[in-house]
């Protein structure tokens, strides 16, 4: 089986990016070994802490934040890192070609039962005009030049795109290297399964809810045909599902808070997902608009997610855009 190293040498890319996902390798090797030593590492539990999200960090939070954040900064080509955990940005070396964000521990709700967690990254480069502090951030989705995740299950896998399709490695445990498992992954373009939190379903605008109703009502509704839901509770696994087999993934704005509608987190879970869902043939959007495109205004913006397979994100935008075509005509 091919090694992550050689695999990137020979879809030639650059000697600096090169260096920066070995590092993202490096860092994922050692929170995958902390992660599966579990309670036998003393890691578990939660701290007495918010991170800047007001959310209670879990000390493997804490650990993978601080683990990705010094060691990439150790790397001469990384200028800048943005962490999901951290307020402002980390500044690295002022000749570096890249900037790096990242979500350190995804789905970190899972880790005190033993479920799926994973680390998502996004590298875009560094500008060349002028910029300095958050605003080299301040990039769309497009502007990326290398975006993935790590996968912490059964096995431990790295799922990234430079633009050229995307690929699966996978940890070897024995050799301690990842290995190629699986190249040019391609999302089936119709699927019979979602995922999405129902618990919120009282919050959604109307015609989300009628959307998820209709997959609800199966062969009898409106969409004829059956559908299964899966939710897993951490976007990296649930992406990760959608990637391997199709599938439909959301996590819509609600209406509990106003000036907060949105979850997820634009520069460290949509745009890296968006740009790996559409390598792999799939569409991204936020119901307005293309994830990649949203030209972000500060660097813990936050956005509504539809992504997946194609004619079923098509299906959901057409609701959703009944449902604003409907309010213009009012």
């Amino acid at each position: 089986m091919q090694r992550l190293i050689p695999t990137l040498r020979r879809d030639q890319v650059d000697e600096e990016l090169l260096s920066v996902i070995n590092t993202l390798q490096i860092c994922a090797k050692e929170i995958s070994f902390r992660l599966h030593q579990g309670e036998l590492a003393g890691v578990l539990g939660s701290t007495l802490d918010e991170n800047i999200q007001g959310e209670t960090q879990k000390m493997l939070d804490v650990l993978a934040n601080q683990l990705l954040k010094d060691i990439l900064l150790e790397n001469p080509h990384v200028r800048a890192v943005a962490s999901e955990e951290e307020e402002g940005i980390v500044e690295g070396t002022t000749e570096g070609e890249y900037l790096v964000a990242f979500d350190p521990l995804d789905g970190s709700s899972n880790i005190d039962i033993n479920s799926l967690v994973g680390t998502i990254f996004s590298i875009m480069p560094t500008p060349k005009d002028g910029r300095t502090g958050e605003d080299m951030f301040l990039q769309p989705g497009t502007h990326q030049v290398a975006a993935g995740y790590v996968l912490y299950g059964p096995s431990t896998m790295l799922v990234f795109t430079t633009g050229r399709g995307v690929r699966m490695f996978t940890l070897d445990q024995k050799v301690g290297e990842f290995l190629l498992t699986d190249t040019d992954i391609e999302i089936p373009k119709s699927t019979c399964e979602f995922a999405i939190n129902m618990s919120n379903y009282r919050h959604w605008e109307p015609q989300m809810r009628r959307y998820v109703d209709d997959l609800l009502a199966g062969e009898t509704g409106p969409r004829c045909k059956n559908f299964n839901m899966r939710w897993i509770a951490a976007m990296v696994a649930d992406v990760h599902r959608v990637l391997c087999r199709g599938g439909l993934f959301t996590y819509p704005g609600d209406s509990r808070k106003p000036g907060k509608p949105f979850k997820l987190r634009l520069m460290y879970e949509g745009n890296p997902m968006a740009m790996l869902v559409e390598q792999a043939g799939g569409i991204a959007h936020t119901g307005k608009q293309r994830i990649l495109e949203v030209q972000p205004e500060h660097i813990h913006q936050r956005v509504s997610v539809i992504l997946g397979s194609e004619q079923e994100v098509s299906t959901c935008l057409e609701y959703l855009q009944d449902s604003h075509s409907t309010t213009t005509d009012v």
